[in-house]
Order: C-alpha cells, then sequence, then structure tokens
C-alpha cells in the first residue's frame, strides 16, 4: 500500500466520520424535538380537555343540568375512560420514544468507539510503517553513501580498461600501501 493509497484511506475515512456524526446529530435533533412536542401535547391534552368541558357544561341551566347529569353520566365516564387510556398509550409511547432514544445514544457511542478506534488503528499503521522506512532508508543511504565514496575515488583515478582487465597509471615515487606494501598509489588525472 502505498503513500497515496494510504491518504485517500484516511481521508475516506474521515469523511465517512463526518458524514455519520452529522447524520447522528441530525436524527438527534429530530428525536428530541418530536420528544418535546409529544411532551407538550400530553402536557395540554387534560387542561384542553377541562376547559372544553366547563366551557360547554357552564352555558346550560342548572335545572337542566341536574336531568342531563344522570343521562351523561354513563357517556362522561366511558369519555373519561377513553381519555385515561388515550393518555395512557400517549406515555407508553413517550416510554417507548425515549427507549428508543437511549438505544440509539447507545449505539452512536459504540460507532463513535469503533470508528475511533479504526482510525488510531490506522494512524498506528502508517506511523509504524513511516518508521519502518526511515530506517530502511537510513540504512540504504548508508551503504550508498560508502559506495559513492569508492566510486568518487575511483573516478578520480587514472585508470582504463586493458580489454576484460583494468589497468592504473600508478604512482612510482610513492611508498606502498597494505600489509605488505603489496599496493601502489593511483595518481590523479
Amino acid at each position: 500500500m502505498d503513500q497515496q493509497e494510504l491518504t485517500e484511506l484516511i481521508s475516506a475515512t474521515a469523511t465517512l466520520m463526518e458524514q455519520f456524526e452529522r447524520n447522528c446529530n441530525q436524527i438527534e435533533q429530530q428525536q428530541r424535538a418530536l420528544s418535546q412536542q409529544l411532551q407538550a401535547l400530553s402536557q395540554q391534552l387534560p387542561a384542553t380537555v377541562r376547559q372544553s368541558a366547563d366551557a360547554t357544561l357552564s352555558g346550560l341551566p342548572g335545572e337542566l343540568m341536574g336531568k342531563l347529569r344522570s343521562g351523561l353520566e354513563q357517556p362522561v365516564g366511558d369519555y373519561e375512560k377513553r381519555l385515561v387510556q388515550a393518555g395512557t398509550a400517549l406515555g407508553d409511547g413517550s416510554q417507548a420514544l425515549a427507549q428508543q432514544l437511549q438505544r440509539m445514544e447507545r449505539m452512536h457511542k459504540s460507532l463513535i468507539w469503533k470508528v475511533t478506534g479504526a482510525v488510531i488503528g490506522c494512524i498506528t499503521l502508517l506511523l509504524v510503517g513511516a518508521i519502518w522506512l526511515s530506517m530502511h532508508y537510513a540504512g540504504v543511504i548508508r551503504d550508498n553513501q560508502i559506495a559513492a565514496d569508492k566510486l568518487k575515488a575511483i573516478n578520480g583515478a587514472d585508470l582504463i580498461l586493458c580489454g576484460e582487465r583494468l589497468c592504473a597509471n600508478i604512482d612510482r615515487k610513492a611508498q606502498g600501501v597494505g600489509d605488505k606494501g603489496q599496493y601502489a598509489p593511483v595518481l590523479q588525472r
């Protein structure tokens, strides 16, 4: 895997992470708004029903109220039961929504940890690779430096090809070099 592929991988990972965070933030904001609306409606419902009932019943004369009360007790009781059932269903719905929000938050945190772990793993892998490459190429450069010094000395020496062998113009006046003085310095060009 070369440097460009690694850079593209990191860029793609960062883009996916940003997109995921934006999506999670949008979902979280939508769920909060829905939860607030649901809570506001559940708090307004009993007051609205009472206001409606008070407004309707306050306009009737007292005598008619007495007669109607006996006839309305059962429908009003049924209405109250339905109202209690609706409130219960609304409460259950809000609890289910709260549980779903908690599950989504846990999933969001888990996904963030996984993405963070993957990014840290990629960065660690890149660092280890970079350190290994630096050490490898430092050794190659060191080896090539020694070879370059030898080539520089050979290029500066007065040498020619004699068939398949190398011939040198040696300095006959200079003292020999080596254990037994068997090497003679080569003249410079």
